[in-house]
Parts: C-alpha cells; sequence; structure tokens
C-alpha cells in the first residue's frame, strides 16, 4: 500500500464496527477499525457491571446499562475514532449476545439426489429456507455453515462442484426475540447505522477460535465466560460435531462438576481430542486448569497422557489483534475483533 492510500484508503478497504459484549452480568462496547494488508486495531473500549436495583428484572437493567455503554462510547470512543479515520461514524455494530437470552445449536442438513447437481449457494439457501422451523419466540440471529461434505468427503470450497449428496454441518444463534428486538431499538436510537449484526456469544467464539487455530482438526472448546453457563464443543477433522450448553453454579465445584459430566456424555460416542482449549475469566484460569487436571476428568481420556490445555489469553491475541486503547480490553472484545475480520471484513473484501 502506497503512501497516499494509507492516508486516503480506497474507498470499500476500510471499516469502522461498534462492537458491543452482552453478558449476564456485565456489558463491554469497542471501536475496531478494519483495513486491507493491516491487523485490525481497537481504538477504544469500555466495560460496565450491569447494576440490577431493588425490583428491577435483569432484562430492564441490561438496556439501561446498554444505554449507558452506548452515551459512553459516542462521548469518549467516538472522538477519537475521528482522530483516527476522519469521522465518528460506524459503518456496522456487531453485537455478541450471551447465556440468559441466546443458545446455540448445531445441525446436519442432508442433500440428495439421483441425478449429479452442482452446489451452489441459491441451492443451500432454498435447503436452509425449507428446513429452518423458527421458535416463534426466538430471533435468528445467525446461521453459519460450518462445515461440507460432498459425496462422502468434507470439502473447503464446495460451491460449484458436482455432487449426488451433500450435508452441510450448520451453526445457528438464537436469541429471545424481545430481548433481540429491544437490543436493537435501543442501538437505533444512539447511532445512525441501521446494519446491526447480532450473534450469540458462544457461536461467535467458537467461529474466532477456528480461524486462529486452522490447523486444528480435533479439538475440545470449553467455554465458561459466562459465570451460569458452561458451553463444550467437539471439533473432528474440522468440522463442529457436538455442541452442549449447561446452565451451572458460578464457582469452580459447580464448572467442574458440569464438565464432567457433559465430557461423559460426550465420549459416549466420541474419543475425546488431545486438545482442549479453555475460555473463562483470566481470574479463574489457573485454579480451572488445576480442576480441568483432576483424575476424575482426565481418566475420561482412556489414556496415561492428560491433554494439552490452551488457555485463551488476552496476551495471546495481540498475534491477531492491535490494541491501541490505554488498557488491554476483555477478552471477548478481541475475539469479536478476530470474527469480524475473518467472517466479515475479509469475505467482503477478497477477490
Amino acid at each position: 500500500m502506497g503512501f497516499l492510500e494509507k492516508i486516503f484508503p480506497k474507498k470499500g478497504t476500510a471499516e469502522s464496527v461498534i462492537l458491543i459484549d452482552i453478558g449476564a452480568d456485565h456489558l463491554s462496547g469497542a471501536y475496531g477499525r478494519f483495513q486491507e494488508k493491516e491487523l485490525p486495531k481497537l481504538l477504544y473500549a469500555r466495560t460496565l457491571p450491569i447494576e440490577i436495583r431493588k425490583d428491577e428484572a435483569q432484562e430492564r437493567a441490561m438496556l439501561r446499562t446498554l444505554t449507558i455503554l452506548g452515551n459512553d462510547l459516542i462521548r469518549e470512543g467516538a472522538p477519537i475514532l475521528a482522530r483516527t479515520t476522519g469521522t465518528g461514524s460506524a459503518d456496522m455494530i456487531l453485537v455478541s449476545i450471551d447465556a440468559p437470552w441466546q443458545e446455540t445449536t448445531v445441525r446436519t442438513e442432508h442433500l440428495e439426489q439421483k441425478k449429479d447437481f452442482i452446489f451452489t449457494k441459491n441451492l443451500i439457501a432454498e435447503k436452509l429456507k425449507e428446513a429452518n422451523v423458527l421458535p416463534p419466540e426466538k430471533f435468528l440471529a445467525d446461521e453459519s455453515i460450518i462445515g461440507t461434505i460432498l459425496n462422502g468427503y468434507e470439502t473447503t470450497n464446495p460451491y460449484g462442484k458436482t455432487a449426488r449428496r451433500a450435508a452441510l454441518v450448520i451453526l445457528t444463534s438464537l436469541i429471545e426475540r424481545t430481548v433481540a428486538h429491544a437490543i436493537i431499538a435501543t442501538l437505533k436510537e444512539m447511532y445512525h447505522t441501521k446494519n446491526i449484526l447480532p450473534i450469540a456469544g458462544n457461536s461467535l467464539r467458537f467461529q474466532a477460535l477456528c480461524d486462529m487455530f486452522p490447523h486444528e482438526q480435533g479439538a475440545l472448546i470449553i467455554d465458561m465466560t459466562s459465570k451460569t453457563l458452561v458451553s463444550l464443543a467437539l471439533v473432528r477433522k474440522g468440522i463442529l460435531t457436538v455442541m452442549h450448553q449447561k446452565t451451572t453454579t458460578a464457582d469452580a465445584i459447580g464448572w467442574t462438576d458440569t464438565i464432567t459430566q457433559t465430557l461423559s456424555e460426550i465420549a459416549k460416542s466420541y474419543p475425546l481430542p488431545r486438545t482442549i482449549f479453555l475460555l473463562a475469566p483470566e481470574s479463574d484460569l489457573v485454579s480451572l486448569r488445576e480442576k480441568l487436571g483432576e483424575n476424575k476428568i482426565t481418566q475420561l481420556w482412556l489414556s496415561a497422557h492428560p491433554p494439552t490445555i490452551i488457555s485463551i489469553e488476552k496476551t495471546l491475541m495481540t498475534t491477531f489483534i492491535q490494541s491501541v486503547t490505554t488498557h488491554m480490553p476483555d477478552l471477548s472484545l478481541l475475539l469479536m475483533m478476530e470474527y469480524y475480520q475473518n467472517k466479515h471484513f475479509i469475505s467482503h473484501h477478497s477477490h
């Protein structure tokens, strides 16, 4: 990229995105800048606890906190964005929503014909439309094809290829409809952009980790970023095979019991992989790693060698994200940056 292009990037080669992460007990927000041939930059970040007032519903407290966070982003973050890009306006708002308002499911859709057919995006869109029976109380936030098998073989670039049998592994994010509409309405009141992209938090984090570690074809992802929900995802041959979400008590004992029970269920059908990706608050990582190393968990591997545990920490993310904030932002925001970079920005601007 030439000197003038850095100052005046070509239209469409750069995007500014507002990131909003909505958890059970806190909200985080940030401004992210995405530009071709550069690491994405996180320019400003803010985290606020959800403080529930007497007789106040959790949802109402969350929406009140969202308004405060949004105003902080506009007052403090927008001027930083303007100094960096020349404008304080964003092109997109990415909203990650966690428990207790979301759920993530994985399913496999099959397509088979007597004659060869060409695998196209239009064909798949029709198939998904036919198969999608959405509960009236749910909002479909995201439906991503995370694996494609043509004629029995896993295929990374399936479009345009000929097949008689196809299997699609689909990751779906569902959010409580009333909550999703309230969040979107709140954000539309505060920001000029109408491009709002909601997604379930654990779906986003799973997809971000797959982009970060593309060569890990077999792994367990244990997501304990929420204090009241444990998510376990099993990846086999690069494809998400099983995802379990379990509510739990907000302590290490509750988490450990839930993980042990869920791993036991998975081990009945599949061999457990040698790699574990652990997502959790950094203050809890040491104790959780110790718990995961206890005999009652490691014996599920039926091996003398314990699995390798890779903790996903903020410092690890500096390989993928450039943070220019005064303090290191929440891990959830860094993973949101990674997700947007690979699933939206690069795909929009690749040729």
